[in-house]
């Protein structure tokens, strides 16, 4: 079960005065979570007990640098993945050193999937969830890891948009992406698994080895979506998150007992020990089976003396996850300041500003967003919140509210909405589980208060099936026609998964069947080229930028579409579809929608 904030704040600062018993009682309750977090991301890879050891470690070297110490949680599990994305670098470098033997570095014996099943004893759709991670990317599995413990109750979704250092927003359509792939793989498992396989889907496996693997997932969740035999499996899934709600923690395997860490300093005094490892004897009183043991034992010579540990030269403490807001701003040791280049690659010089009333984008936190709004020629942004305050935009740049999902229907909400403008968007994404997640019902009986603000409304905006009879938007529109709701205008979604470019007429298409459907103008809120399947995929900055050309110019023959905004505005790590880079630069999607009108 999740510690409560405060009990970490009270066994941190405790640990952090010295007291050995703390620190053992912080690695008992911690080390499991560590381990179903690296287990889950590195699919049971032979690296996972390194990297759990290398992450208890790092975060003992690094304790006093923790700024609050009730964010314990969302700092150490950012160490993990941090850890975990170094361990995935090396093995990109190892795979292309040594080719086809990289394989040869999995555990096959360790496969998380397998140890979840069986050591947690699932049967019927919630093995099929454990089973369908093994067919998703690295990319996806580092996310499931933390999304995993979120909907079993160990994380909260501040822990995991902290750890990995994004705003809520930003975090939830990354989990939306995640589970979308995850129930793809669901489907995949499930047809599979039917006996008798469907006919096609074998045909379609002819020649496949066996091994779960993206390629394959995308081939066989394309079948099952056509194919009237294994289509039904899509309509029948539970919702992930309902089949993991109260699920334990995978326990820690013994096999951590195995060979230790270097250490740096002498054992405590009275240590107990399980070969090279060691643990103060408190910790061992405190447990009572051989896999508590094995859950609490770590190398705490690096914990000999009382205060802060001496770091290594070859160990800095920029071991520390980056994570700004959690770690404290004391100064670093200095360094020899690194030489600055003697020349620097000129930037390209960006088009001329192009302005359109319809134009804008949407943001997360960031920090040059001003800069970034007047070099794109937005006329208008939102951050799917119902305030600018965090990211204000530059004079004559119109910032646009939301009232993201039903907890922020209360009358302070509505107010410092109505204090930003005069048009408001409505809830985001209430079809999906991760996003507003609420049932038409729901939805139509908040509507009233969203009118009552006096603002020009703007429907739910939906994640897919605008158009469809019978799906969430129409259903609620309908509703709203029989209640004598108020809707001024229909917000969408859409993401584009043919990189050609015929992608623009398929977002014309869309558009299209939405207002014909509805008869209200459209404000397209979040469209970009992103394929989902297979692992997140981008396409190349040549066929982003032709289509940025292509559909802004579609959008604006379209007299129905009042307003689109590109997802979204900051161009970082994680983002393969961003406008603007910190730097000052644009992209080259950015120099596109720069030159849209």
């Amino acid at each position: 079960m999740r510690r409560s904030d405060e009990d970490d704040r009270a066994l941190v600062e405790a640990a952090r005065a010295g007291d050995r018993h703390a620190r053992d009682r912080l690695v008992a309750a911690y080390l499991p979570l560590v381990y179903n977090v690296v287990g889950r991301a590195l699919d049971g890879h032979a690296d996972v007990d390194d990297v759990v050891q290398e992450t208890m470690l790092r975060c003992l070297r690094a304790l006093w640098d923790l700024r609050d110490p009730g964010r314990f949680r969302a700092w150490l599990v950012a160490i993990a993945v941090r850890q975990v994305r170094e361990r995935h670098r090396h093995r990109a470098t190892a795979a292309t050193q040594i080719g086809d033997r990289a394989d040869d570095l999995a555990d096959p014996g360790a496969d998380f999937a397998d140890l979840t099943v069986l050591r947690l004893e699932l049967t019927g759709q919630r093995r099929e969830v454990a089973d369908a991670t093994r067919w998703l990317d690295s990319d996806h599995r580092e996310l499931l890891a933390l999304w995993w413990l979120e909907a079993a109750g160990e994380l909260s979704r501040d822990d995991l948009a902290l750890s990995l250092g994004l705003g809520h927003e930003h975090a939830a359509v990354r989990v939306q992406r995640m589970r979308a792939q995850l129930d793809a793989a669901r489907v995949v498992v499930r047809a599979l698994n039917a006996a008798p396989r469907c006919a096609g889907l074998a045909a379609v496996a002819a020649g496949w080895d066996g091994r779960p693997d993206p390629l394959w997932r995308k081939r066989f969740a394309r079948h099952t979506r056509t194919c009237g035999e294994c289509a039904g499996a899509w309509g029948s899934l539970v919702a992930a998150d309902r089949l993991l709600v109260g699920l334990a923690l995978v326990p820690v395997p013994v096999a951590l007992l195995g060979p230790a860490v270097t250490a740096t300093a002498p054992a405590p005094a009275g240590a107990a020990k399980t070969g090279a490892l060691v643990m103060g004897k408190p910790a061992l009183a405190a447990v009572g089976t051989v896999v508590a043991v094995a859950t609490a034992t770590v190398v705490y010579a690096v914990l000999g003396g009382g205060g802060p540990p001496a770091v290594p030269a070859a160990a800095p403490v920029t071991s520390a996850p980056a994570v700004v807001p959690l770690v404290s701003s004391a100064p670093r040791p200095s360094r020899a300041p690194r030489p600055a280049p003697s020349t620097t690659r000129p930037k390209p010089k960006p088009p001329a500003v192009a302005t359109s009333a319809r134009k804008g984008v949407s943001t997360w936190e960031f920090g040059p967003i001003p800069a970034g709004l007047k070099a794109v020629g937005a006329s208008w942004y939102y951050n799917w919140s119902p305030t600018n305050a965090s990211m204000p935009g530059p004079s004559g740049v119109e910032f646009v509210p939301m009232i993201w999902g039903a907890d922020a229907v209360t009358d302070r909400t509505l107010a410092t909405a109505k204090a930003e403008g005069d048009v408001l968007l409505g809830f985001n994404e209430p079809d999906l589980g991760e996003q507003a997640n609420l049932t038409v019902e729901r939805a139509l009986e908040l509507w009233p208060r969203l009118e009552a603000t006096g603002m020009r409304l703007g429907s739910p905006a939906v994640a897919w099936g605008g158009a469809d009879a019978g799906g969430w938007l129409d259903r609620f529109m309908t509703g709203a026609r029989e209640r004598g709701h108020r809707v001024d205008f229909i917000a969408l979604h859409w993401y584009g998964a043919d990189f050609s470019a015929a992608a623009v007429g398929h977002l014309r298409g869309y558009l299209r069947a939405v207002h014909e459907r509805y008869g209200l103008p459209i404000w397209l809120t979040e469209f970009a080229l992103i394929r989902f399947e297979g692992g997140t995929t981008y396409p190349s900055d040549a066929q982003q930028s032709a289509f940025v050309t292509g559909a802004t110019r579609m959008l604006g023959s379209l007299s129905f579409v009042e307003r689109y905004a590109w997802f979204g505005l900051p161009s970082t790590g994680d983002s393969g579809t961003g406008l603007y880079r910190a730097d000052g630069t644009l992209t080259a999607a950015g120099r596109a929608y720069r030159a849209a009108r």
